[in-house]
């Protein structure tokens, strides 16, 4: 495991548990308790926990720091590409349906696996993510809209005026989302008010939410929320997500899907 995945896991649990202990922790991941202190100091220094004698409590600041691409595919990959999998129960099981695909990695991840599915050519498919969008044309699909607009670098994202006035006339039978994280209050969330923006009207204009997040993203909140959990229909996450969190999900109303590696 990288360490960056450690971290963001270690962040994931101080959030929803509120505190961590250092021992237990290096008995999780199965590194020495030095490890552990080194990593609650990186993340305390950036905010995210607050560093306490023998472990650390979670921080109540938003996120607000994003990670290029290249680093958000080796996080959680494993995860990622389990709950890809388990989210292929929520396609449409007839031709001519439509869906919205979100920008992400989980859902580049799922893109990956749509493009080889026999049914994929009968799916009118509405994506604003650059990677997404080629990995569905290089597979063949010809009915696989990329919303115009500005594209931003660091998540290869398409954003802006004219991606929302496309969405805003569009409708979709099920909408694929990412997210940056999730909370019980803040619902789902992510760093930048323009990729909010277009997650948002995907949402909206779906008859069905399936959001996509991996159990690292947890308890964690980002400055920009786009989703009330009342907006969710279903949540894929993988086995790391904590017990107590999927059962207050299910509380609110949400269907948890939980993939298996």
């Amino acid at each position: 495991m990288y360490a960056e995945e450690r971290r963001r896991q270690i962040a994931s649990l101080t959030a929803v548990e509120g505190r961590v202990n250092v021992t237990e922790l290096a008995e999780k991941f199965g590194v020495t308790a030095e490890t552990i202190r080194r990593d609650l100091a990186v993340l305390n220094d950036e905010g995210i926990v607050h560093r306490v004698h023998g472990g650390a409590v979670a921080s109540q600041s938003f996120l607000t720091t994003e990670f290029p691409l290249e680093a958000r595919y080796r996080a959680a990959s494993t995860a990622k590409m389990a709950i890809a999998r388990a989210a292929l129960q929520f396609l449409p099981d007839r031709p001519d349906r439509s869906l919205f695909l979100d920008s992400g990695t989980t859902i580049n991840g799922l893109a990956e696996i749509i493009a080889k599915h026999p049914s994929a050519k009968d799916w009118h498919i509405v994506t604003n993510s650059l990677p997404t969008s080629l990995d569905l044309a290089s597979a063949g699909l010809e009915n696989v809209q990329l919303l115009g607009g500005t594209v931003r670098a660091i998540t290869q994202a398409v954003v802006g005026d004219i991606a929302l006035r496309s969405i805003a006339i569009l409708r979709a039978d099920v909408a694929f989302i990412g997210t940056n994280a999730l909370t019980i209050d803040h619902g789902l969330s992510t760093a930048d008010p323009q990729e909010a923006a277009i997650k948002k009207a995907m949402v909206t204009n779906a008859h069905k939410v399936v959001a996509m997040c991996d159990s690292t993203k947890l308890g964690n909140d980002y400055l920009v929320s786009f989703a009330r959990l009342s907006e969710v229909d279903v949540l894929v996450t993988d086995s790391e997500a904590p017990k107590s969190f999927i059962d207050e999900l299910v509380a609110h109303g949400v269907d948890v899907i939980t993939a298996s590696e």
